[in-house]
């Protein structure tokens, strides 16, 4: 099992598949078990459990500031 992969704060992620208004842009809003994204095109704000949110992570756009 690999390690997770360090997430922060505000950070700004494309994933594998677009989100229904078209984007694939997703900042960082929460972190824990549970880490909340909200869509960079409509607002959209969702949860993803930690495990699946790696999975689908493409790359990173931006990085946040370590808190």
């Amino acid at each position: 099992m690999a390690p997770p992969i360090p997430l922060y704060r505000n950070d700004i992620v494309q994933l594998r598949k677009p989100h229904a208004c078209g984007g694939d842009t997703w900042r960082i809003v929460r972190l824990g078990a549970d880490i909340g994204l909200r869509c960079e095109t409509c607002g959209r704000r969702v949860l993803l459990p930690r495990a699946e949110l790696e999975r689908r992570i493409k790359r990173f756009v931006a990085r946040g500031v370590d808190e």
